[in-house]
C-alpha cells in the first residue's frame, strides 16, 4: 500500500473515531450523570423509563421481560421512536403512560409527533427520533435550546449516549432489542426539584 493511501486511511480512521466518541459510552462509570439546581432541596423523586428502537415485530418478537422489571416503579415511559407496532405502546402503558415520537420505521398507525415533550418537577424533557442526524450533534443542541429543553432524548443509532452540553443533557437509551455493536439497553431518569439523574442500564444478551 502506498504512503499516500496509508495517510488517507489514517485520517479517515481518526475522523470516524472522533465522530463516534460522542455517541458511545466508553465505560460504565460514565453511565450516571447528575444535573443539579442550586438552592433546591431534593424532596420527592420521580422515575421515568426511557427506551427506543424496539422494532417489534420486525426485528424482535417482543420487549424483553427485564425492561418491565426495570420500569416497574416509573411514573412515565418515554419512547424515542421506532416502536414499529402500536402493540409496543399497549404493553408499555400497562406500566405507565407513554410519551413518544414517531420514528422512520414506525407503522402509519403510530400517531406521535416528530418532537414531543414532558415537564416534570420544573424540568423540560424533550424527545425526538431521527429527524436529527446522529452525526450532527450541533443540530440536536439547537433543537434543545430552541425548545428550552433541559434534557433532550433521541434514538435511531441503537447505541447509548449520555452527553452534557452546558446546561443541556443529551440522552440516547440505546435499543433493548436490536443494539448496534453494544449491549441491549434502556435508561432511567430520576427527577427531583433539584436534580436529574440519568442511568444507562444494560440488559443481559440472550
Amino acid at each position: 500500500m502506498k504512503q499516500g493511501t496509508l495517510i488517507i486511511v489514517a485520517v479517515i480512521t481518526m475522523l470516524l473515531s472522533s465522530t463516534l466518541s460522542c455517541l458511545i459510552l466508553d465505560t460504565k462509570s460514565e453511565s450516571l450523570i447528575k444535573t443539579k439546581r442550586e438552592g433546591e432541596e431534593r424532596g420527592e423523586t420521580i422515575e421515568i423509563g426511557v427506551i427506543s428502537d424496539t422494532h417489534v415485530p420486525t426485528r424482535a418478537k417482543e420487549i424483553p421481560a427485564a425492561v418491565f422489571q426495570i420500569f416497574q416503579k416509573t411514573k412515565y415511559i418515554i419512547h424515542a421512536g421506532d416502536f414499529v407496532s402500536p402493540e409496543v405502546i399497549v404493553e408499555l402503558e400497562k406500566i405507565a403512560p407513554v410519551v413518544g415520537v414517531k420514528g422512520n420505521m414506525d407503522y402509519p398507525s403510530i400517531e406521535f409527533p416528530e418532537v414531543n415533550s414532558l415537564e416534570v418537577m420544573g424540568w423540560r424533557i424533550g424527545v425526538t427520533h431521527n429527524s436529527l442526524s446522529p452525526f450532527k450533534m450541533d443540530k440536536i443542541k439547537e433543537v434543545a435550546k430552541e425548545n428550552n429543553f433541559d434534557v433532550l432524548i433521541f434514538g435511531h443509532t441503537h447505541r447509548p449516549v449520555i452527553k452534557k452540553e452546558g446546561d443541556i443533557l443529551l440522552l440516547n437509551p440505546g435499543s433493548p432489542t436490536n443494539p448496534l455493536f453494544t449491549s441491549p439497553s434502556v435508561a432511567l431518569l430520576r427527577i427531583s426539584k433539584s436534580s436529574v439523574d440519568v442511568e444507562i442500564i444494560e440488559l443481559k444478551k440472550k
